[in-house]
């Protein structure tokens, strides 16, 4: 088989490939044993027709289509593996030449990988805000977990901050009653704000069946991005009584004999979430700070691809309605241009982001072992409520298993990056990434005896080819 590549821009080219007609015997040798067992000839059993035979029942003419869309999957993915070309989303395969006896001849424009400059990861610098526990946030969670173990009770007082109400709830829009935003016996605590924006201010002084109307935004429904009048009316009050923050109450919550141990267990919680913020901080800053030293090419068709998806996503939660999809952005104090400009923004990032790593991860050799794989499908299917075979078998009858080899190993490289670079906090202290990144950084640290990896990596693009190749 003879290719050759024609770069038709940084982001897209053209492979031309011929295939010699003796390579195609074992396709036509396949393509006539499947026919003979679909087309009946008098006088012969179901698959024992000769291939002349065939041929004057269903014509060469079908034969050779059934021929090329049998070996273009395969004769593509050759291609693709023979020129080192990097694939980006479906080809556009047209078939030059397919005369029977003849080599047969095609064309398949692609978008690419761009060819890029990756900067020194080493030289990369970033900055996060320090970490500080202070008492104010001990106190906090201190606070949380009397609240867990209080108990409520009925009193005859307006409502306060922190109460526990029984409420009914109604709106009006346009002067016409909302449907779906009457409810009654509802509970809620003052102050979480978990309910409607507005409410909480509401209810505080009201008393037992005392009402109150107030302007909120609907977020849902038909009236979604308007402006509504509320009626909240206040049908029990009840105070939360907490238990006292002493020996006796760490000893019910916890697994310590004193408050003061279980306050050094509570700040010790609130270090260790505050550093796992820190590590999102440190993952973006990184992140932003790679893709401002590498300059690369996007492909316009991929772009499209995201925003359109963007655009998409937008729209199905308002079953596509335009008109209110206005409303709810100029509610937002935004428009559709705006929007629409935010949009591609962000899809630009996203595609140069996996564009950038997907270089990385090839220049520094990150390998993907099956504990990588196992790990995140255990975490996608816990998010998601299901078994990890579930999941597993909707990823692969979806062909979504390629997506998440790739999803997984820029999510290696993007540690092996952060380890690399000089991570400090703004008061000038280096701050040790080892914690949450310390595990990843390529084939240097991935398990000796991983034998899986290579394969893993070899099946992933496989299957992308696969899945970027259409019939013809």
């Amino acid at each position: 088989m003879k290719t050759s590549v024609e770069q038709l821009s940084p982001t897209r080219v053209r492979l031309n490939v011929e295939v010699p007609f003796s390579e195609l015997e074992p396709d036509f040798q396949q393509a006539y044993k499947e026919l003979a067992k679909q087309v009946r000839v008098p006088g012969f059993r179901p698959g024992k027709a000769p291939a002349k035979l065939l041929e004057a029942r269903v014509g060469r003419a079908a034969i050779i289509e059934e021929v090329i869309n049998a070996a273009l999957p395969s004769r593509y993915g050759q291609a693709v593996a023979e020129t080192e070309v990097h694939p980006l989303g479906q080809p556009e395969i047209d078939v030059t030449k397919k005369e029977y006896g003849q080599d047969l001849a095609f064309t398949a424009e692609v978008d690419v990988r761009p060819k890029m400059t990756l900067p020194d990861l080493h030289a990369l610098t970033v900055s996060v805000d320090p970490i500080e526990v202070t008492d104010d946030d001990v106190e906090a969670e201190l606070q949380s977990l009397r609240a867990r173990f209080g108990s409520l009770s009925e009193v005859d007082r307006p409502v306060a901050d922190g109460d526990v109400v029984t409420i009914d709830l109604s709106a009006t829009a346009d002067g016409e009653d909302v449907p779906g935003a009457r409810a009654e016996g509802m509970s809620h605590e003052v102050g979480s704000g978990r309910l409607i924006e507005g409410l909480d201010d509401a209810l505080l002084g009201l008393s037992i069946d005392e009402s109150k109307v107030f302007t909120a935004q609907l977020a849902t429904g038909a009236h979604a991005g308007q402006d509504a009048e509320v009626t909240v009316t206040v049908r029990s009050i009840k105070e939360r009584e907490l238990p006292e923050a002493d020996d006796e109450f760490a000893q019910l919550a916890s697994e310590f004999d004193t408050i003061d141990e279980l306050r050094d267990s509570l700040r010790e919680r609130v270090g260790t979430l505050k550093r796992a913020r820190q590590a999102e901080e440190i993952q973006s800053a990184t992140l932003d700070a790679l893709l401002e030293q590498v300059e690369v090419p996007l492909p316009e068709a991929i772009v499209q691809a995201q925003f359109d998806g963007a655009i998409h996503n937008a729209l199905h939660g308002l079953d596509h309605d335009e008109a209110r999809f206005s409303e709810v952005l100029a509610a937002r104090g935004s428009s559709r241009e705006e929007f629409e400009a935010e949009a591609r923004s962000a899809a630009e990032k996203d595609v140069k982001r996996q564009l950038v790593l997907d270089a990385l991860a090839d220049d520094l050799d990150i390998q993907v072992g099956q504990e990588d794989l196992t790990e995140r499908l255990l975490m996608t299917s816990r998010q998601y409520g299901i078994e990890p075979q579930q999941l597993f078998t909707y990823l692969q009858e979806n062909n979504q298993l390629p997506a998440m080899f790739a999803d997984v190993r820029r999510g290696l490289t993007v540690a092996a990056v952060v380890e690399a670079a000089t991570v400090s906090d703004t008061d000038g202290n280096t701050i040790d990434t080892s914690e949450f990144f310390g595990r990843r950084g390529g084939s240097t640290e991935a398990d000796a005896d991983d034998t899986d990896a290579t394969d893993a990596d070899e099946g992933e693009e496989a299957a992308e080819v696969e899945a970027q190749t259409p019939q013809a």
